[in-house]
């Protein structure tokens, strides 16, 4: 059985956590009035990028996550993306990927791989624990963002894994490195795998969306361009299978 997912590209209002949520609140009600059971926003998608200040950070559990599981429940979805949270041991934040099920339980991957470039691992700690989610029997793996470079990270997975999400604040100069390395991901590993990022100004950078949906063949099902939308399409645990059944090739991975 198919499960149809949306993935909502927008405009992030710069570190404005309530303006963020008025903004997501009627752009999850028509993802959910249209079908999708599950709903991936942006990373930081209540605040953007926002990596020059630990000031940002929020409590694990705190505004962002409980939007998060207040959707959820409202809509009877499954939807998640990542924000600042702080947890105990540490005063920096981490880059959490919250995903929020149905019923408001909140699983949480950490983002292992700050961005250096940008300045984010000076005030933002990294995870270190890799985390994938029973989805309705689709095998969900979270990863953020920067972690797109990191394809040993994404292999570990492969047989684990029916879906990777990918939310993302992917500049627009180096959009063709965000689109390729998203059907990449999804070639090699012979799974979907959803990317969503953000569109307008932030932080000084500019951001041209091009959020991708790419079935197990790398194949893209769905693609944005540079304007606020949401993306839709059905996918299922069985294509992944019959494509791995066709073209054994993770077998050969050493």
């Amino acid at each position: 059985m198919g499960m149809k997912v949306a993935a909502i590209q927008y405009d992030v209002v710069w570190a404005d956590r309530e303006a963020n949520f008025a903004a997501l609140t009627p752009l999850i009600a028509d993802a959910a009035a249209n079908g999708a059971r599950l709903i991936l926003l942006t990373e930081m998608f209540s605040t953007g990028f926002v990596v020059d200040s630990a000031e940002i950070a929020e409590p694990e559990g705190g505004p962002s996550s409980q939007f998060l599981s207040q959707m959820a429940r409202e809509h009877n979805v499954w939807i998640g993306g990542s924000c600042p949270e702080v947890s105990s041991g540490d005063s920096r934040p981490f880059n959490s990927f919250v995903l929020a099920s149905p019923d408001g339980a909140q699983h949480r991957y950490r983002k292992i791989h700050p961005f250096t470039y940008g300045g984010e691992h000076k005030n933002f700690r990294p995870g270190s624990e890799f985390v994938t989610v029973d989805v309705d029997g689709l095998r969900v793996s979270l990863f953020v963002c920067y972690d797109l470079r990191f394809a040993d990270e994404f292999w570990q997975l492969a047989t684990n894994t029916d879906v990777y999400l990918v939310p993302g604040n992917w500049p627009a100069t180096r959009r063709e490195h965000w689109m390729a390395l998203l059907r990449a991901r999804a070639i090699e590993n012979q799974a979907f795998v959803i990317g969503c990022n953000r569109v307008g100004t932030g932080g000084g950078l500019v951001y041209s969306g091009d959020s991708l949906i790419c079935n197990p063949l790398g194949e893209i099902i769905a693609s944005a361009g540079n304007q606020p939308t949401i993306l839709f399409a059905e996918i299922t645990a069985d294509e992944v299978r019959t494509v791995r059944d066709t073209f054994p090739f993770l077998q050969d991975r050493r």
